[in-house]
């Protein structure tokens, strides 16, 4: 059986607001099992929690936000990322403040914080979503594609008239590839649109040390990417984060063209739409299926042997 996590001791961290550009206080909780990931704003209090479920997002629009009435949370995106990443299961995120730290626009702050205080297993098998049949999504020149899988695969790739940009993909595959591959790769945006979201009141807390910023010929940020495909990682991190919020671990193989959050939400909507394109099973029969189609291809290499 594989065992759903938590956190072994309370985590707190602080940061800037990506578009207040206030100081914010973010805190971890454990939680018990089967809770999920919940989020409370504990500037507010009496506030309803707000499970991370896509029923929840409110907005897609420059990051993920989940609200629940009058409250809301947004930038959720790269804590999610790196819950998924570092395989926490139930936590309690308190943050006093309407949007999640953005820290250096990457989800690598939070897993380290995560990884520095551990988990601890908890006594209830972790469920699994098993995708059982295509499910797509196209919107003009962006598509996302989900199909059966005995993981969770994800593969991005975006395409930007920039020439530090261009063409990129990048292939990230649960248990094979390791989650700093992506967890560094950080937000990025164009220097035009930073000051136009600047005058809207938007984006106060952007800056070189927490954004890749382009201008129209190249990077700005003095010490330049930390991976020459750092755009399409980025892309990945996010999807791996939106697609958390689908509330427990899915096996699927999903590929993304030029998506981003509005999309991500869009495939999880159209996969738990239809009943019949998923079930819910608990590790042990997953471990019992993989096992199974273990023995079957060892079984059929040893007859081809044999022949």
């Amino acid at each position: 059986m594989i065992s759903q996590r938590t956190l072994k001791d309370s985590i707190t961290l602080t940061g800037v607001g990506l578009h207040s550009g206030k100081p914010v206080k973010l805190t971890l909780r454990p939680a018990r099992a089967d809770q999920g990931i919940v989020f409370v704003r504990s500037d507010l209090p009496g506030s309803l929690p707000i499970p991370a479920h896509y029923r929840h997002v409110t907005n897609t629009q420059l990051a993920t936000s989940i609200g629940r009435g009058q409250v809301s949370i947004s930038t959720i995106e790269h804590l999610m990322g790196a819950l998924q990443g570092a395989g926490v299961d139930n936590v309690i995120v308190e943050v006093d403040g309407p949007e999640i730290p953005i820290m250096d626009g990457s989800a690598e702050p939070f897993f380290r914080a995560i990884e520095a205080v551990g988990l601890v297993p908890q006594r209830k098998a972790r469920p699994y979503l098993a995708l059982r049949r295509k499910v797509e999504i196209k919107v003009a020149e962006k598509w996302a594609v989900a199909e059966p899988s005995s993981s969770l695969e994800i593969h991005g790739s975006i395409d930007w008239d920039h020439p530090s940009i261009g063409y990129q993909e990048f292939h990230y595959i649960e248990g094979h590839t390791d989650f700093s591959e992506i967890s560094r790769a950080r937000t990025f945006g164009f220097l035009r649109d930073v000051e136009a979201l600047k005058r809207m009141g938007l984006a106060r807390g952007g800056s070189l040390e927490n954004a890749v910023v382009l201008d129209d010929a190249q990077v700005l940020n003095p010490d330049g990417l930390r991976y020459s495909d750092e755009f399409a990682r980025h892309k990945v991190l996010d999807a791996l984060g939106d697609l958390k919020l689908a509330g427990l671990e899915i096996h699927a193989y999903f590929r993304l063209h030029r998506a981003g959050h509005d999309l991500h939400s869009q495939i999880l909507a159209a996969i738990f739409r239809d009943p019949d394109n998923y079930e819910i099973i608990d590790s042990s029969v997953f471990e019992e299926r993989r096992a199974s189609g273990i023995r079957a291809a060892l079984a059929s290499r040893l007859a081809a042997t044999v022949g």
